[in-house]
């Protein structure tokens, strides 16, 4: 594959079982393996957290994981840092509402990568639609350890932002194999895990279970 070649297309993304990590609660397993097991198993979409290491830890993990996402055409996100997305050609980044404003990631970044936004409530919805995201995280929908200053958002505003925002939405927060039917009339394009994949023994097994749940929506 030529280095400058884009292994998917910004337009036609599945954004059904987004994955992010966190190898805080890996435990024993590899990152690299844990992932291609995911994808293996039906995940969509990849998206590389990692918060507490620094940068060239960061750009070398980085590396590792596009080898294996590019392998099976799934676009990776870096989350926050725009640096480490440009440096290995990441598909896209994700950002947060204390991070970079949309608008000015998307100038950095470019229109052929993925911008997407963790939302709220509907202002924040609509402010990053205005601002140039290709699709919205939006939660914390159930209550999550992996992210504890997060807030709650009802499955009322859930709705209530897929009825006034037409960009790909994706639940998150706390969301695993046995509430995810809770989310089923909603509309969503996809829901974003980690534990519920990363914190089971079979990643493969759990991503498969939670991908014929979402077959059923």
């Amino acid at each position: 594959m030529n280095k400058n070649e884009r292994v998917f297309c910004k337009n036609n993304i599945d954004y059904s079982l987004y994955l992010v990590t966190d190898r805080t609660i890996l435990k024993e397993k590899n990152l690299e393996k844990a992932i291609e097991e995911a994808i293996l198993g039906g995940v969509t979409l990849v998206q590389l957290r990692e918060k507490d290491i620094d940068t060239r830890n960061l750009f070398e993990i980085s590396k590792k994981v596009k080898k294996i996402t590019d392998r099976y055409n799934i676009p990776l996100i870096i989350n926050d840092r725009i640096d480490v997305a440009l440096a290995v050609d990441a598909g896209g980044v994700h950002v947060g509402q204390s991070d970079m404003p949309a608008d000015v990631v998307r100038k950095i970044i470019g229109d052929e990568k993925i911008v997407g936004v963790s939302v709220g409530n509907l202002k924040e919805a609509k402010d990053a639609k205005k601002q140039g995201a290709d699709y919205l995280g939006v939660g914390a929908i159930f209550s999550t350890s992996t992210k504890k200053d997060a807030k709650s958002v009802s499955l009322d505003e859930l709705i209530k932002i897929r009825a006034n925002v037409e960009i790909p939405i994706v639940a998150i927060g706390g969301i695993n194999q046995y509430n995810v039917n809770n989310l089923k009339n909603t509309n969503i394009d996809g829901i974003s895990v980690i534990s519920a994949i990363l914190g089971r023994e079979n990643v493969k097994k759990a991503a498969e279970e939670l991908k014929g749940v979402l077959k059923e929506f």
